[in-house]
């Protein structure tokens, strides 16, 4: 079954208005969850999901009798989305572009695709930085007899040392 409603969320700068479409997802019936349990479910940290708020990259939720927030399935999919993101190295600014995209956004495709590439590159650059420090560790560990002489005498400390 699939429900839509308009929710309006005012927040000290500005104030919101979200479609919200609700559906069962991700074993999340509608309804309303507080935090912990959207915790749970997505495996993204209390904190983390009150800063993903603070900083405009998920909705404001409404709140049960002003205090408590709640959520629904609807934010139990942003949050795996942007946690997928995250562990595939995508910066919150990346992820802004890419949740525009995903929602129906003005960008295209293409523009997903070139943000994709542009992580790809990154991480392979990363590869590269990181195979080139394993190298130096292993040529600095291979003179290292690791005996019980004085620390100031191992040849990978003087290497280190000597620049």
């Amino acid at each position: 079954m699939i429900m839509a409603s308009v929710v309006t969320t005012e927040s000290s700068k500005k104030i919101r208005t979200h479609i919200i479409v609700k559906t069962e997802q991700d074993g999340f019936k509608m309804g309303n969850y507080k935090i912990g349990t959207l915790s749970r479910r997505t495996g993204v940290h209390i904190e983390t999901i009150r800063y993903y708020e603070r900083i405009g990259l998920t909705p404001e939720p409404p709140r049960i009798n002003g205090r408590f927030r709640t959520y629904d399935a609807q934010d139990a999919a942003r949050l795996n989305f942007i946690r997928r993101c995250r562990e595939l190295g995508f910066s919150l600014d990346e992820i802004r572009v890419l949740q525009k995209l995903a929602h129906g956004g003005e960008a295209s495709c293409a523009e997903a695709g070139k943000t994709a590439r542009h992580q790809l590159t990154a991480i392979n650059q990363k590869i590269r930085d990181l195979k080139r420090m394993a190298k130096t560790l292993r040529m600095l560990t291979q003179d290292c007899v690791c005996d019980e002489e004085p620390a100031p005498s191992c040849p990978m400390l003087e290497s280190l040392m000597s620049g």
